[in-house]
């Protein structure tokens, strides 16, 4: 459990009453890791929401050829900075992770248990619609900075 007026001073939270920021504070938690280590990995189930407090996170994405399956490339598609959120996949379904987050430095994150915030999501719809929003403007970032990567790689 982390305090409420730790997730107040990010945009994503302002719009959320003293019960909803509370809720949430109830199943997230704060966690530090170092350089290098792999926080979720693509394919795998989305059991956690996170946004980065402090440090950097670099997304990569795998692509395996299926006629050669040894032949595989890494691909780094994205950042996420401070006050970020990632592993947006955990509020959508299928529930499964899209691409690979690594700490490029030493990084606190607070994550949200992915099934409990759904499940409040459920009971509180306002809630549930606010966290929604931002996940979308989450999703609308990366597409814009995905299509500024190919209009990049074409010239």
């Amino acid at each position: 459990m982390i305090s409420p007026e730790t997730l107040r001073r990010y945009p994503h939270f302002a719009k959320l009453n003293e019960a909803q920021l509370r809720a949430l504070a109830m199943i997230a938690d704060e966690v530090n890791y170092t350089s290098g280590s792999v926080i979720l990995e693509e394919g795998k189930d989305a059991e956690w929401l996170y946004l980065l407090v402090e440090g950097s996170i670099d997304l990569s994405y795998k692509s395996e050829e299926s006629y050669h399956p040894k032949a595989t490339k890494v691909f780094q598609v994205g950042e996420i900075n401070p006050g970020e959120l990632f592993g947006i996949s955990a509020l959508i379904d299928p529930f499964k992770y899209n691409a690979t987050a690594t700490t490029s430095e030493q990084s606190t994150i607070v994550k949200f248990h992915a099934k409990s915030l759904r499940t409040i999501s459920d009971l509180d719809c306002t809630l549930g619609y606010t966290l929604m929003q931002q996940i979308a403007k989450a999703v609308m970032e990366r597409l814009t900075h995905t299509r500024i990567q190919l209009a990049a790689a074409r010239d």
